[in-house]
């Protein structure tokens, strides 16, 4: 890869800060809010875009963890060019992509272990995953096009075959005993049942690979549906946005809106014909390759829209408070884990334990807007000191 053009992109960074501020507003509890103000449309869907969906669909909230994983694809092309016009060697750059797997992979781990009682073992964290599939990603990103578009088709299609021939759950089978609610509304019939909730081969995986580690108590199913082996699809989101990185790299300093735009398009079309076929359901907790390309397309009209933005329309200066963010996304991410409880008390402490009670209803979104502005001012100090955390 040649090192020419190896120059930072904007509007990577600053979607990258979008999606983080969107993860770091899981403060502002818009659910709380929506409750108890139930005749409140726009409270209703601010707060169903900033929770998961149950099981098959797409909020933005679920949009976070994608777009997440296709920037680190997106911003690879222009991280290898960088290091090669350094001179580093392509043995060293591959040593450093192995070590930051392991880092984001131990993180991972770290995060869900707070405040638990021994090292939580468990690997469907956003880094964790990330950390799975990142040596491979970087090998792909020395390979031509044709490799990495090959890489794709073979992972979802093989990964797809696998849970069609695992057997599907019986009549019989109990739902409640791994963790799913007798009056699960999501159960799929027919051939989509392999894609059902904690009765899957990915489930079945965990059952094996979890209690391989020393637990508390044996591993028997994760209360979200959330699977260690989603690494493997999580890799073709970060092969998009890999492909995303190499046109923009490319066409620098045009955009290549025809590219992200027929991509965004095909993403999410086929997503749907998967999903609405039966085919492959659109289901983001388990990843399913419906997923990886509904939202693979998603993550590519986003940053088209971005560019347009920021590079074709010159509209910059709104997006300062989301730079400060996306240039410091470990640090973000790291903040939002370790400092929440922290910043709450602190808070009460000095301000008051009803401090934020005067505004009723809204007091929680209040609340978690006084703290997200304490994250942020973190990362402003930060930035400005050019203090960036790197992995």
């Amino acid at each position: 890869m040649s090192p020419i053009g190896s120059q930072r992109n904007h509007a990577l960074d600053v979607y990258r800060g979008f999606v983080m501020l969107l993860m770091m507003a899981e403060v502002l509890r818009l659910s709380r809010a929506a409750a108890a103000l139930p005749g409140n449309w726009l409270v209703g869907i601010l707060a169903y875009n900033q929770t998961h969906v149950e099981w098959a669909g797409c909020s933005l909230h679920d949009l976070i963890q994608p777009s997440f994983s296709f920037l680190v694809g997106a911003a690879l092309p222009y991280s290898i060019a960088s290091r090669l016009a350094k001179g580093n060697t392509f043995r060293k750059l591959f040593g450093h992509a192995v070590w930051r797997a392991f880092l984001l992979a131990a993180l991972g781990i770290f995060l869900r272990s707070l405040r638990g009682p021994q090292t939580n073992f468990t690997f469907e964290d956003t880094l964790t995953q990330i950390g799975l599939g990142y040596p491979f990603l970087f090998l792909l990103g020395f390979r031509p096009p044709r490799w990495q578009w090959g890489a794709l088709g073979v992972l979802l299609l093989g990964y797809w075959l696998a849970w069609a021939l695992y057997p599907v759950a019986g009549p019989g089978f109990d739902y409640p005993a791994v963790g799913v609610p007798a009056d699960w509304q999501h159960h799929y019939s027919g051939f989509a049942a392999h894609w059902n909730k904690n009765a899957n081969l990915g489930s079945a995986f965990d059952q094996w690979f979890l209690n391989l580690f020393p637990r508390q108590k044996p591993f028997v199913f994760n209360g979200g549906g959330y699977l260690t082996l989603s690494f493997i699809p999580t890799l073709g989101t970060m092969i998009l946005g890999l492909a995303a990185g190499r046109w923009m790299r490319d066409a620098s300093p045009r955009i290549p809106f025809r590219q992200l735009l027929l991509a965004g398009a095909g993403g999410l079309a086929a997503g749907l014909v998967l999903h609405v076929s039966g085919i492959c359901p659109v289901v983001k907790r388990i990843w399913t390759p419906g997923w990886t390309l509904f939202s693979g397309g998603a993550c590519f009209l986003l940053l088209a829209a971005f560019s347009w933005i920021l590079d074709v329309k010159g509209w910059r200066k709104w997006a300062f408070p989301l730079l400060v963010i996306g240039t410091n996304s470990i640090a973000a991410y790291m903040i939002a884990h370790l400092f929440e409880r922290f910043i709450e008390d602190s808070l009460r402490i000095h301000l008051g334990a009803n401090a934020f009670k005067i505004f009723g209803a809204i007091e929680p979104p209040v609340r978690g807007a006084a703290v997200l502005a304490v994250y942020w001012m973190m990362l402003l100090w930060m930035y400005r000191r050019k203090i960036f955390l790197k992995v």
